[in-house]
């Protein structure tokens, strides 16, 4: 099971996520018990969503948090919780925050009125297993959700008892690589519970220097991260007090335009397959996924177990030693040069025109693609004075201001332009924008580019001289004035505190927040 921190830091990937999606796919708001949130469907204009869990005697306590799935959260509302289906066996404990909750038997009912802060999570309950829960008892807990001017919709979601196990794996594991080199990784896991582990789950999440060495059919592949994630099925069984490990395929394939010296780092997490499911749901547009094609995986046992009939659901009673903490430490001397890329057109005074920029990574190593030292590269783009911006990239923010939702917005006078993917070596990186000519003449602008690593701190890259560019629109008709110095605006404090900040923007970069949602409409040119 994955730790809490990891949890909800991943939690709030899939989830922000999922609104997005379910913002734009109508869907049903009766939902069915267990259902993913793609299966929650919309009556009277909203819909619910809340995950299912699975718990286990001994084991902690798990959360189920109810979503609506609409363009403005509530701020006045009322949910109904009812808990008779699983009071027998599951204690659901009345929920902390805002507004104030009553309690008549199973029923749970809380308001909220004029929430200042209104939030989709509607409300996060706490389950845990009863003294006398068995493995294999189930039941519905049951939302009904009515908002002023919204309606009434309801929704299910299911407690699971399962049977406990204890997975473990070591703490620690460290590697070492070449750019370009191939790197075994003994994982194992271990199983120190009373019951034998029927089958396991490897959730794996790293940075662009753990590359998978293989990617095998029973494994999914996640593409919503700009950093590597997959998580992978295994059969075979984990005896009670034994354990099992991977087989020799297995490894990490360090890219050829890894950034050395560098240490990059990952985790890999151990769940029974009913957690992941649980997990899963609990996060349901943790993103597309797709099986590799080389072979199967497999989980060879160091001790043998026994042949095991028995088909309940299992749950680790215990969530913090299960997973390891990965260090590979790149070796060698490769980093990169970026190029600023400015633009030159032509036009007359109130004509819109297209003016692309960006820049290109010129090698050897990748940037943006994490690790201890390696870089992150941002570029300022200062428009021509005598210009507007009618429209910006969605990766472009006012320079003045912050990303966030108004990034992409038309009308400041420089932009702060940045990407989460990473930028392989030889790859280019385009903003486009659409510029109103507004007066006669030479006008220049500028992009120069900044560097920053994940300390906030500014570095340098291979070649600090093409870091600038030249803006031009070369401007007829109208009354002149352009005065050829274009926008070119000194950095002001404000900006700088910009740049300086931009390393936490970066360090967050690629796994979550507004950048990543908009990921997929960066420009990139081989």
């Amino acid at each position: 099971m994955l730790k809490n921190s990891t949890r909800r830091w991943l939690a709030g990937l899939g989830v922000a996520g999922a609104f997005v999606a379910a913002s734009a796919t109508p869907a049903s708001a009766t939902g069915d018990a267990g259902a993913t949130l793609t299966d929650a469907k919309a009556a009277e204009g909203f819909a619910l969503y809340a995950n299912p869990v699975i718990v286990a005697p001994g084991g902690p306590e798990k959360g189920i948090s109810l979503y609506s799935l609409v363009d403005e959260p509530f701020t006045t509302y009322t949910v109904k919780v009812d808990r008779s289906a699983v009071d027998g066996f599951a204690e659901v404990q009345r929920p902390d925050g805002p507004g104030s909750c009553t309690e008549t038997d199973a029923i749970i009912t809380c308001t909220v009125k004029n929430d200042a802060e209104p939030d989709l999570d509607l409300l996060s309950l706490l389950v845990l297993p009863r003294a006398t829960a068995k493995a294999g008892q189930e039941g519905e807990l049951a939302f009904t959700v009515t908002a002023p001017d919204a309606g009434t919709a309801s929704y299910r979601s299911t407690i699971t008892v399962g049977e406990g196990v204890d997975l473990t794996s070591e703490p620690f594991l460290q590697l070492t690589g070449t750019p370009g080199s191939t790197v075994n990784s003994p994982l194992s896991v271990g199983n120190q519970g009373e019951a034998e582990a029927r089958g396991a789950v490897l959730f794996f999440f790293g940075s662009y220097g753990l590359a998978p060495a293989k990617r095998y059919e029973n494994c999914e592949y996640f593409d919503n991260f700009d950093t590597w994630s997959y998580a992978c099925t295994l059969d075979g069984t984990v005896a009670a007090g034994g354990g099992a490990r991977l087989d020799d395929s297995f490894g990490f394939a360090v890219p050829r335009d890894s950034w050395a010296p560098n240490n990059d780092y990952g985790f890999a997490s151990w769940l029974t397959p009913a957690d992941w499911a649980a997990f899963r749901a609990q996060v349901p547009d943790f993103g597309k996924s797709v099986k590799g094609d080389e072979g199967i995986l497999k989980l060879e046992p160091s001790v043998a177990a026994r042949s095991l009939t028995r088909s309940l659901p299992q749950s680790d009673v215990d969530p913090y030693n299960n997973e390891t903490s990965i260090q590979l430490a790149v070796k060698g001397n490769q980093k990169a040069d970026v190029a600023a890329n400015g633009a030159a057109v032509d036009g007359a005074v109130g004509e819109t025109v297209p003016v692309t920029v960006g820049f290109t990574n010129n090698g050897p190593a990748a940037v943006n693609a994490g690790g201890e030292h390696g870089i992150y590269t941002m570029a300022l783009v200062t428009l021509p004075k005598g210009t507007t911006a009618v429209e910006a990239p969605e990766n472009c923010a006012d320079a003045e201001g912050e990303f966030g939702p108004d990034s992409g917005k038309p009308g400041a006078a420089a932009y702060a332009c940045f990407v989460p993917e990473v930028v392989g070596s030889g790859k280019k990186v385009e903003f486009p924008f659409s510029l109103r000519i507004d007066q006669a003449g030479s006008l220049t602008g500028q992009v120069e580019l900044f560097h920053g690593g994940p300390d906030e701190t500014a570095v340098k890259d291979l070649n600090a001289a093409n870091d600038t560019a030249k803006i031009v629109v070369n401007a007829t008709g109208g009354n002149g004035g352009g005065d050829g110095d274009g926008g070119a605006l000194p950095i002001t404090g404000e900006s700088t505190g910009l740049i300086a900040g931009i390393g936490a923007l970066l360090l967050a970069a690629g796994v979550g927040g507004y950048l990543v949602a908009k990921r997929r409409r960066t420009r990139f040119v081989a």
